[in-house]
């Protein structure tokens, strides 16, 4: 090409980029008169035009006819204005704060009409999510247990989340669904302000660390079609986003509860802007002993942003997240001890513990007025421990709960080396966003472009730990024929590049296609122990040093139809990839082995659907979805050599999920009182039907199962209500029958080794009441499982188990919270 043709090519491109932004907004607060930064602005019924920078303004093309404008920001009422064509280059906007002293219903109402969004924009910040299936939980609108971090409270409004009621004190999430294993999230892409606090994002993708839901604004859930944006992953994204900084000097809050169980638990946090600087911190300690014997724990979460804008355009923020916690883990029960006790605990000597430290810095640049930049270096230093007793090591098929298994000597001590593992995980990376948008004829399109580089350093060891009760993980060196012997490096390297379009065919009318590129080189070097049962002189440590490198693209389209600002029609596909943890390679289990030939499972993922409002009464999200899901990991006994009646972890084969998810709320008191502007009266209902079939295999007896974790029937539905200061919550939960493992192996009550078979339908009901006192004094209460039942989410076949892990009990809870 010749320099003279790629010199009018260049300004052809500018042209089309900066050519239109001929008039500008300028918002600015009511009170202050200031100009407000962050101000999203939607033009007619859905089409995002932008953000203001540091001064309030943001350009806009002239408008050639009347058009309506609505302008939301966190904090402050929305408003919609009209403004027809004119020679004015400036139009002067003026947000109105919502006010504090506002009653409980008033300030809800308020929240509810200002941030209360169920689903995200289409464009925000450096992320594009037109067409995509999303679901918003908004923190300040959700009434519940949020000291212990309660999903079922608080993802009470996000269709489908299959979830484990099983773990104390909220001190980790483990949610799923459309038959995806909630154990820690691991399906999920889990950020933090937009930045991965996953253990390793491919290679060991757990989730070990959840921050308080006391601490976060929102949650953000995209489903299958995030994995172009965010990761390969089948579940999505899971993004955790933290409180901003209080527009004060300083402000204060802490909140301290009392539960059941001997629950203790203080929130405190600091908060403030001082000129170019803001920042947030907050401190968050627990502890408890838990409704069944050997179940104690305590936790310290600390976390600090620190956020500085150099000029209107440059803002840097550096944040650093330190999560530690050790728990007693009381084991596993049979179908038979469950049903005797659930509250009953066999295992004494078990006990994990978790050091979580994550470190973020990004810097934020408006380059134009259209185009703009994000970059995020992130890093995490971590450890997971589990040391205990699950059955004789050296018995092929131990009796994993007999209460005389784990046997004592005459004096007190005990005969069994006890289990340990210990993953130390150490990773960083950087990932750089750049999005735009241009305008061709009268059409505004946006587009990103983007990339990650992630390095991975962890490690695994697992041998003879010691033989003692207490919370002690060092190794016994001592124990040279221990046959759970293993010790590797995982250094993982990964480097990907995605983008995403939105083209607006018309002011209705959007697709957006979008792609990722993954470059996956993943290597273990160690050994691992074989242990000779017949003769253990002949046992021997054998090297195992492997390296795998993956190169492959990642398609997917989304579709959005808005006809007006109440309705909009949505489809997208997007395929899926997730490749084999180191878990699922080398951690010895005396509940399963390990198929040598286990390999990465891929798929895709769609959804198609409907959203929208009835005036202010009534809003509706309703989709159907299916997931096709190839080399599924599970479970099945074999009696086939190598294995001798065992449980083996493999390739099962191809699996088919599909449902109907919806999400139906009806605001009362808009339909019958509206002029009752202290009353709040509402009802909801999240149902989901979900279906699958295992459409081939080579195992016997599995294709034409249903797939495992999938509960045919999944609902959550209740009522708010409030009188002015006093707001109510009242939720029931049904979860219908779900099968753990490829053979479909039903509920047997008098079952003793209660690693497979299903989980029996449970329903729950949970009560919250909260009351504000003053704009300083709020008091939080509730009781969850109102009812008492018993019930069960999970059959652990490794830690905290093996065996039923019981959820928890009749429970009770009170909160103070003082905010100045």
């Amino acid at each position: 090409m010749r320099l003279k043709d790629f010199k009018l090519g260049l300004f052809f491109c500018l042209f089309i980029q900066l050519g239109f932004a001929q008039s500008r907004f300028k918002v600015i607060h009511a009170e202050t008169k200031k100009p407000i930064v962050g101000v999203q602005i939607i033009k007619g019924a859905s089409l995002y035009v932008g953000t203001t920078n540091k001064e309030g303004f943001l350009k806009i093309e002239t408008p050639k006819t009347n058009e309506s404008y609505t302008f939301f920001c966190y904090g402050f009422e929305p408003i919609t204005q009209e403004i027809g064509r004119t020679k004015k280059l400036q139009h002067i906007v003026v947000l109105q704060p919502i006010k504090e002293q506002l009653s409980a219903v008033v300030l809800n109402a308020k929240k509810r009409i200002n941030y209360g969004l169920t689903t995200l924009k289409p464009v925000e910040g450096t992320h594009i999510y037109a067409g995509k299936k999303t679901e918003v939980v908004n923190l300040d609108l959700v009434s519940g247990n949020k000291a212990n971090n309660n999903p079922r409270q608080i993802f009470s409004k996000v269709s489908g989340l299959n979830i484990y009621d099983s773990n104390d004190g909220g001190l980790q999430l483990n949610i799923g669904g459309r038959g995806l294993d909630p154990n820690r999230t691991a399906n999920f892409n889990t950020r933090q302000n937009d930045y991965d606090i996953s253990a390793d994002v491919l290679g060991y993708p757990e989730s070990y660390y959840t921050p308080p839901s006391e601490s976060l604004a929102q949650i953000q859930v995209i489903r299958g079609a995030a994995s172009l944006q965010y990761g390969t992953q089948f579940g999505g994204l899971i993004n955790f986003i933290t409180k901003k900084p209080s527009e004060k000097t300083i402000e204060f809050v802490t909140r301290n509860t009392v539960a059941s169980f001997g629950t203790l638990a203080n929130f405190t946090s600091l908060s403030g802007t001082v000129d170019k600087l803001s920042y947030y911190a907050y401190y968050n300690g627990k502890q408890g002993n838990g409704f069944r014997p050997n179940s104690d724990y305590e936790s310290t979460n600390f976390f600090a942003h620190i956020g500085y804008q150099f000029n209107p355009n440059t803002k840097a923020s550096f944040e650093i997240s330190s999560f530690d916690y050790t728990a007693h883990q009381p084991g596993g029960l049979s179908d038979v001890q469950f049903l005797e006790d659930p509250t009953q605990s066999y295992l004494k000597r078990n006990w994990f513990d978790v050091d979580w430290k994550l470190y973020n810095f990004k810097l934020e640049q408006q380059l134009t007025d259209v185009s703009k930049l994000t970059v995020s270096l992130f890093a995490l230093d971590a450890s997971r421990k589990a040391v205990g007793f699950r059955g004789n090591p050296n018995l092929i098929a131990p009796n994993l709960f007999n209460v005389n298994g784990d046997e004592q000597n005459t004096d007190g001590t005990y005969v069994f080396n006890r289990d340990l593992i210990v993953g130390d995980f150490k990773n960083y990376g950087i990932e750089t966003r750049f999005l735009s948008s241009y305008t061709l004829g009268n059409k505004t399109n946006y587009y990103l472009i983007g990339g990650k580089i992630y390095k991975a350093n962890n490690s695994q060891r697992q041998g003879a730990g010691s033989k003692g009760t207490d919370a002690d993980f060092t190794f016994d060196d001592n124990a040279e024929q221990y046959p759970n012997q293993n010790d590797f490096e995982f250094p993982n390297f990964n480097a990907s590049l995605f983008g995403e379009h939105i083209f607006n065919i018309n002011k209705h009318f959007s697709i957006t296609p979008g792609f990722r590129f993954e470059h996956i080189n993943t290597k273990s070097e160690g050994y691992y122990f074989v242990y000779n049962r017949n003769n253990p002189q002949l046992s021997e440590f054998v090297d195992d040093n492997n390296s795998f490198v993956r190169n492959f693209v990642l398609l997917g389209l989304g579709l959005s139809y808005k006809p007006n600002r109440t309705f909009e029609s949505y489809a997208n596909i997007s395929q899926n990839y997730r490749s084999v943890t180191f878990s699922d390679i080398r951690t010895v289990n005396p509940s399963f082995v390990i198929d040598e030939n286990i390999t990465d499972e891929t798929g895709f993922t769609a959804d198609v659907g409907v959203r929208g409002k009835v005036k202010k009464a009534f809003s509706y999200d309703v989709s159907a979805f299916t997931l096709y899901y190839g080399n599924r990991i599970g479970q099945v006994f074999s009696n086939e050599p190598p294995y001798r009646a065992q449980w083996v972890r493999k390739n099962i084969g191809t699996a088919f999920i599909y449902g109907l998810e919806s999400l139906l709320q009806w605001n009362i008191k808009e339909t019958y009182f509206k002029n009752a502007d202290d009353l709040k009266l509402d009802v909801y209902s999240n149902f989901a039907v979900t279906k699958s079939v295992y459409l081939e295999s080579e195992e016997n007896g599995v294709a034409g199962n249903e797939v495992e974790f999938i509960p045919a029937i999944n609902l959550k539905t209740g009522a708010s209500f409030g009188w002015k200061n006093l707001l109510g919550n009242v939720q029931y939960t049904y979860i219908g029958d779900q099968f753990t493992d490829v053979t479909n192996a039903p509920y047997n009550p008098n079952n003793n080794n209660s690693i497979a078979g299903s989980i029996p339908a449970y329903n729950i009901l949970d009560v919250s009441l909260s009351y504000k006192f003053s704009k300083h004094f709020l008091v939080e209460t509730g009781i969850n499982n109102i009812l008492d039942n018993s019930y069960f989410t999970r059959r652990a076949t490794g830690y905290p188990g093996p065996g039923i892990i019981p959820a928890e009990p009749r429970y009770f809870y009170g909160t103070l919270e003082i905010k100045f």
